[in-house]
């Protein structure tokens, strides 16, 4: 796949009982490339997102902001190093995905999609790399 094109999975379930609430695994480090095609992935399943927090380490440059179909998404960056990005919906929605590095194996990086999603899954995003990697 080439940067921009959103690899994206999401719970299926309403209920919200696992850690996180889906993966995505993008393409490249670069945001500018890969920010639109998740926040129009996210907004087709989920509706208008308002911001996305994400960990500095893991960007090449981080924008405070973008503009995907006209909505402006604020950008939040966080030092924490937790291989999440937390996906704000309105005023408190909000939603945590495991964000899988570009440079991971396909076989490892569907894997740890799979686990992200899976029903009930306790396990934290870092700890989901480390059980799926190669």
């Amino acid at each position: 796949m080439r940067p921009g094109t959103a690899l994206l999975r999401l719970t299926t379930t309403h209920e919200r009982r696992s850690i996180l609430d889906g993966a995505w695994w993008p393409r490249s480090r670069s945001l500018a490339s890969e920010l639109p095609g998740l926040i129009s992935a996210l907004t087709e399943r989920l509706g208008p997102i308002t911001r996305i927090g994400l960990d500095s380490a893991a960007w090449d440059e981080i924008p405070t902001r973008v503009t995907v179909d006209d909505r402006v998404v604020h950008i939040d960056v966080f030092s924490v190093g937790d291989d999440t990005a937390l996906v704000t919906r309105g005023e408190q929605d909000h939603f945590s995905l495991l964000v899988v590095p570009p440079d991971t194996p396909p076989e490892a990086a569907r894997a740890a999609l799979t686990e992200a999603v899976r029903s009930g899954n306790l396990k934290q995003a870092q700890q989901i790399l480390i059980d799926t990697s190669l």
